[in-house]
């Protein structure tokens, strides 16, 4: 772990040096250690926030409805449309009916056409892992965090028997993207400490912030697979831990939303844009259930 003097960590976040040890004596910096009468504060420390964020009228509905077990309700149809849209852009043959139906029931019903086991079982996970992401909507953003989230997607299917894929860990093996070259498995760690040092660095989240953590992650493509629907949870979920409206990427946005990742850093508008479109859905969602935002 990286450390970094009370005067190193001020510099970096131009703050003044007695408010930094203020705050490393009050408890207030997750990590920090003190050593004969200096401290050290790890470098991905996140900064005390100034008071604890409200819970969003969104995050409680959810949270309400997933406890109560309520049907019909934005629970409801955030699990069936998030689950079903994220698993379609990366190739499930589950429809929208039979997704819900797994939901509801925990059965497929009667189809006509074979179905692979992965796309059930990857289906009933996806669920799972918005129930994790709603339950620990304001946690810290870690890598521990985002390879739960992995693990719970992943476990099960027919990849998590396979030893070199890794499930619920960084990839062994190097892959691609689109036929284009990803981070190498031996550099995923440092540029995913790098990416959420600095992004748990700021210390409120913009709606850009966390659609530039989403480009750079799918950049670093940390997992053999599961990388755009894990991604897609973790946009999902810091939407909710910042007050944003969250947005759900359709099957409809997916030529486009690809068109913004290829695109970000020249021109942001494309992904932007996109994001902004399935936010505008999404609002419609909060509109008809009368939940404000």
């Amino acid at each position: 772990m990286d450390l970094l003097s009370v005067s190193e960590f001020a510099q970096q976040h131009n703050l003044v040096e007695r408010t930094v040890r203020n705050w490393c004596a009050a408890g207030k910096i997750d990590g920090v250690v003190l050593i004969g009468k200096t401290w050290s504060i790890p470098a991905d420390a996140q900064l005390p926030r100034k008071g604890k964020l409200k819970e969003s009228p969104l995050l409680k509905r959810l949270r309400e409805e997933k406890e109560g077990k309520i049907s019909g309700g934005i629970y409801h149809r955030t699990q069936i449309d998030l689950t079903y849209n994220s698993n379609h852009i990366e190739g499930s043959r589950l429809t929208h009916e039979q997704t819900r139906y797994i939901f509801e029931t925990n059965t497929i019903g009667i189809t006509e056409t074979s179905i692979s086991v992965d796309d059930i079982v990857e289906t009933t996970n996806h669920f799972r892992c918005i129930d994790l992401i709603i339950d620990r909507a304001e946690e810290k953003l870690s890598e521990l965090l985002i390879k739960e989230i992995h693990r719970l997607l992943k476990t099960g299917t027919s990849d998590s028997g396979k030893s070199w894929f890794n499930v619920g860990d960084y990839k062994k093996l190097p892959n691609e993207v689109g036929g284009n070259a990803t981070c190498p498995p031996d550099e995923v760690h440092a540029r995913m400490k790098s990416l959420l040092s600095a992004y748990n660095a700021k210390s409120s989240k913009t709606l850009e912030d966390i659609i530039d953590l989403h480009q750079q992650f799918e950049a670093i493509h940390p997992f053999q697979d599961g990388n755009g629907r894990v991604g897609r949870l973790v946009m999902f979920k810091e939407c909710l831990a910042n007050g944003i409206v969250p947005f759900i990427i359709t099957e409809e946005l997916k030529i486009f939303y690809y068109r913004g990742l290829k695109e970000w850093g020249h021109i942001n508008g494309y992904l932007t844009d996109t994001c902004l479109s399935a936010q505008d859905n999404y609002k419609a969602l909060l509109d008809y259930f009368k939940i404000k935002y």
